[in-house]
């Protein structure tokens, strides 16, 4: 995993994880690898790990089963959706307005490329 520079680290371990859920790669019920393994896998320290999952914990994102480990809450699809869809809308979704504007785009300009773009996902969700 490569960092980046003006993220907290915690931050960008808890965004892949949600990734890894909303992808749909670890469902409701995934064992997620512990916070010592997950810390070696990528090479930060295991507070930083456990710094994510307490902030994927007060998210309900995930759950502690003490004594077994973090699993993918009943609800973590949901509310890693719900979580990532307010921050896309409140934080991203201005800068690219802010972008759009300054190259002189409209949505219009864009709605080729994002049919195109939802075209080859579709496609890749649909092979076996």
């Amino acid at each position: 995993m490569e960092f980046e520079i003006n993220r907290p680290i915690y931050i960008q371990i808890a965004d892949d994880i949600y990734d890894q859920i909303l992808t749909r790669k670890w469902k409701s019920g995934y064992r997620i690898p512990s916070v010592r393994d997950q810390a070696a896998q990528i090479g930060v320290n295991p507070n930083t790990v456990m710094r994510a999952f307490t902030l994927l914990q007060e998210k309900g994102v995930i759950v502690n089963r003490r004594g077994i480990g973090f699993f993918v809450s009943e609800d973590g699809y949901a509310a890693a959706s719900d979580f990532r869809r307010e921050e896309f809308l409140n934080k991203d979704l201005p800068r690219f307005f802010k972008t759009l504007r300054s190259l002189n785009l409209t949505l219009d300009d864009l709605k080729h490329r994002f049919e195109e773009y939802a075209r080859k996902q579709d496609s890749i969700i649909a092979e076996p």
